[in-house]
């Protein structure tokens, strides 16, 4: 259900997008008010809406829809947290620590240092 969301999220984005394109923006006539004709369409009225501004309206609806519903989605998934341990068999020791033999220690006086000669002793 997300990828599908997802993708036609995408695709109304990028219709968006064109649609905004196509259109005529308000500022294309501003040179009218300087003397080149029609001035009374540059600050007047709208008027009534032509089909790309309403088609842009509901995509844009529509957008935003699906945008909710993604993040909704997103906050809602039930995933376990995943860790860098996670998967990695456990191991374990060979002999329990109480087991294992301790190095044996040289009696006093015996040392497995070689003496240098000439050194005192």
């Amino acid at each position: 259900m997300d990828i599908v969301l997802t993708i036609v999220h995408v695709f109304i984005a990028i219709a968006i997008v064109g649609l905004v394109l196509m259109q005529h923006g308000k500022g294309a006539d501003a040179g009218a008010a300087f003397g080149s004709g029609a001035s009374a369409t540059v600050f007047g009225s709208q008027g009534s809406g032509t089909f790309l501004s309403k088609l842009t309206a509901i995509l844009a609806t529509i957008f935003f829809v699906t945008s909710l519903t993604l993040a909704w989605f997103a906050a809602n998934q039930d995933r376990e947290p995943s860790g860098v341990m996670d998967g990695v068999a456990p191991t374990t020791l060979e002999a329990p620590v109480s087991e294992v033999p301790a190095a044996p220690i040289a009696p006093a006086g015996q040392s497995d240092v070689p003496v240098l000669p000439g050194a005192a002793k």
